[in-house]
């Protein structure tokens, strides 16, 4: 299996590569920039260049970077759909620059005019953002959510409207993100609910398409829309949940990163241990 997990992103950006090598992983997703604050500075050269050495030392691969909270590309407000394309077509090129295959990204929130109204904008977004980095090899994985407020993705029609909607298609895949499943109302605690949710991919947008799976359990109950994460095994999907998530033939070989909750430094590796244990790849 690939196996890795979102490090944090605390001094250089190269840094993270160590922390990955540590856990013994062998993919990771980081955030290329502070989530919770537009652009200040540029990744510098030196960086960037150390980042791809160390990546290349420790055979980290794949590597998904997350789209800052800070985006979003249903919005309504004039002033932070075009300021969300920007920061979004900026991240795209910084990925580029680090070589990084994907961009992760939720898929924004409409904000209350409507479901219809928030994928328009969002598919105009994407194709502006796919327009503006032609030629680059770095994808976008819509992430499905957990449904609270009024974001988009936790069901998978909205997806298959989004590609749908989308001029150049090859760039564009999937994150299952199976606590925002959950909670969104798959029930993937059971063999019948997780093969539904196959099913149901399958038939709206194909299972090839799923680049990446979030790996985490669901800290709540079945269809309560509240994005909680919780460690593998202690949560709602609970142990024989997540075994069955990790060794489905259909899910085995698509890379899986834990962003499971990280109460102290073993958290990581209390995580990784168990997901090593279960798989029986």
């Amino acid at each position: 299996m690939i196996l890795g997990v979102h490090v944090s992103g605390a001094g250089k950006i190269y840094e993270t590569l160590n922390r990955v090598h540590d856990l013994r992983c062998q993919a990771m997703q980081i955030f290329s920039r502070n989530p919770q604050q537009w652009r200040t500075a540029n990744l510098s050269l030196k960086d960037i260049e150390e980042f791809k050495l160390r990546r290349k030392e420790f055979k980290i691969n794949p590597v998904f970077i997350h789209i800052s909270y800070l985006i979003n590309l249903a919005s309504p407000n004039p002033r932070l759909y075009q300021g969300s394309i920007q920061a979004y077509i900026e991240d795209m090129q910084d990925a580029e620059r680090l070589k990084a295959d994907y961009i992760v990204t939720h898929m924004g929130s409409h904000k209350e005019t409507s479901e219809d109204a928030g994928i328009k904008r969002l598919i105009l977004a994407l194709n502006k953002i796919l327009e503006a980095t032609k030629g680059s090899k770095v994808g976008i994985l819509l992430e499905n959510t957990s449904g609270s407020g009024s974001w988009l993705g936790y069901k998978f029609e909205h997806q298959k409207m989004i590609l749908r909607g989308l001029k150049d298609k090859a760039r564009v895949g999937l994150c299952l993100d199976t606590a925002h499943a959950y909670l969104a109302g798959y029930d993937l605690a059971e063999k019948e609910g997780l093969n539904k949710l196959l099913d149901e991919i399958e038939s709206l947008v194909g299972i090839k398409l799923i680049k990446l799976i979030h790996l985490n359990d669901a800290y709540g109950a079945l269809a309560s829309h509240h994005d909680r994460h919780d460690h593998i095994g202690k949560g709602s999907i609970g142990l024989e949940g997540m075994a069955r998530i990790i060794n489905h033939p259909k899910l085995r070989d698509i890379p899986m990163i834990l962003e499971t909750p990280k109460d102290d430094e073993k958290s990581d590796a209390v995580n990784l241990a168990l997901v090593r244990k279960l798989s029986k790849g």
